[in-house]
């Protein structure tokens, strides 16, 4: 004997009014919402509860809230109708050519000597796309500023109004460019680092910076920098002018390193450099561009630079 499967049968925009009226406190909001008139919304919360059998809201003279059954409801329902749009936008999306208008915004460093041949690339897949690039060390309010990506070391991973995706974890080494290992030769330990001029990135690395050697040994040493930038970018470029050996990310350097301008010295020896993750604002399931994109990132990352990815 096969059990009886239940169903639901009611209209899914019921429970899209009943779900609205719970998120908005009142009947009237809800309808301004849904941009129905009360008496719309009055019935489709009645026909819900004759269809499921159950009293969803208790009402009161101005205002409605949901019973301990409606509640219970209220949150499957709202994860249920969360799984549809996404299923209804994965659908049109399959058949859509990819267009709309792109706002990203990314550190100064990060966006002036990588993001360049990423957006390229991506722009090649996706013509119709429009991407505007925001280079800033400032962190931007996303909603405020339109922005529907950030690319940051760090991020807004713990907040409740944003979702942040890592897309790479990021190394710290140190770099030279052969016209200044010919003048002061390389560094064969942590020690011989004294003899040398250190350009580093004010603000981006604390001044005793720890190095982490294969075996996993773990080193703090004393950075004296002879030089100091406002950021990596700077950094890479006094680094690139024989100015000292600059501290680098492996992300900022790595196509510098691959055109045989710059050199890794003491490779055994690297620095963590935090995560950098694609922040967003929370919600409903991310707009096509915005996910394409942010895929896109995370793939070049790992295959153009060889960096370590986070797949979640």
């Amino acid at each position: 004997m096969v059990a009886r499967l239940e169903t639901f049968g009611g209209d899914i925009l019921d429970v899209r009014a009943f779900c609205a009226v719970v998120d908005l406190g009142t009947v009237t909001a809800a309808a301004a919402s849904l941009r129905e008139t009360k008496g719309s919304v009055s019935r489709r919360l009645s026909r819900l509860e004759r269809a499921l059998d159950a009293r969803l809201v208790a009402r009161h003279p101005r205002a409605v809230s949901p019973t301990p059954e409606g509640l219970a409801f209220y949150a499957r329902a709202k994860e249920g109708l969360a799984l549809l749009d996404e299923a209804a936008e994965s659908a049109r999306d399959s058949h859509t050519v990819p267009a709309g208008h792109l706002r990203v915004t990314t550190s100064v460093d990060f966006g002036i000597e990588v993001m360049p041949e990423i957006v390229a690339s991506f722009r090649a897949l996706y013509p119709q796309i429009t991407v505007e690039l925001l280079n800033t060390d400032g962190v931007l309010d996303l909603a405020a500023n339109r922005i529907d990506m950030a690319l940051r070391l760090g991020g807004e991973a713990g907040d409740t109004g944003y979702r942040a995706a890592t897309m790479a974890a990021l190394s710290i080494g140190l770099y030279a460019s052969p016209a200044y290992l010919k003048r002061r030769p390389a560094p064969a330990g942590l020690l011989d680092l004294g003899e040398h001029d250190l350009i580093l990135a004010r603000e981006k690395l604390a001044p005793s910076a720890q190095r982490l050697s294969p075996d996993g040994r773990i080193e703090p040493i004393p950075l004296r920098p002879a030089i100091l930038a406002s950021d990596f970018a700077a950094v890479l470029r006094l680094t690139l002018a024989s100015a000292g050996l600059g501290q680098l990310p492996t992300l900022v350097a790595a196509r510098a390193v691959e055109g045989g301008d710059l050199v890794r010295v003491l490779p055994e020896w690297t620095a963590g450099g935090g995560a950098l993750r694609a922040i967003s604002m929370a919600g409903r399931e991310l707009p096509a561009r915005v996910r394409l994109f942010r895929e896109h990132v995370r793939g070049a990352l790992a295959s153009r630079f060889a960096v370590e990815t986070d797949a979640h």
